[in-house]
């Protein structure tokens, strides 16, 4: 089977593979450029990663996600927390308090259901380096039954498992 070189361009682009990797990607494959998602091991990922979102509830990807100014809301309440302790003490124990935060509402950062020791940053790592092929999570949209499909502008962007 003969490969077009915009196909090998364009998965090239997508995955920063080398380019003969990705014709040979390609060649075996029969030319489809979503073989990937047709692994098996991708598939059980990707029903991990979907089972984790309806389980713990993340609110954003990242912490990049998280918007400033609740950034900023959360900080104030930590602070109002430990109100009366030295200013060095005080930052540290924001600090954690933030990094905890981040734990409990950054997809990347909470603690993988099946594995609380993983985080999801490292099963997708793991999962890259098993594969060799570059995942991203980029957004994710969570349904809860009973709850208004309206989008709420307070509610975090959705996310989608990317490969």
């Amino acid at each position: 089977m003969q490969i077009d070189p915009k196909t090998v361009k364009e998965l090239r682009d997508r995955t920063n593979a080398g380019m003969m990797d990705c014709k040979r990607a390609l060649t075996e494959a029969n030319g489809e450029t979503d073989f990937v998602a047709k692994n098996e091991n991708f598939r059980a990922f990707v029903k991990d990663i979907t089972l984790h979102i309806a389980a713990a509830h993340p609110l954003y990807v990242s912490r990049d996600d998280v918007p400033g100014n609740l950034i900023e809301a959360e900080r104030e309440i930590y602070k109002a927390q430990v109100k009366g302790k030295p200013e060095a003490v005080m930052n540290k124990i924001v600090d954690g308090k933030l990094e905890k935060f981040y734990s409990t509402v950054c997809l990347l950062e909470q603690g993988f259901i099946k594995n609380p020791d993983q985080t999801i940053r490292e099963l997708v790592s793991a999962k890259i380096a098993e594969l060799g092929e570059n995942i991203v999570i980029r957004r994710f949209t969570r349904y809860l039954v009973g709850e208004a499909l309206a989008h709420d502008a307070t509610a975090a962007p959705p996310a989608e498992v990317a490969a």
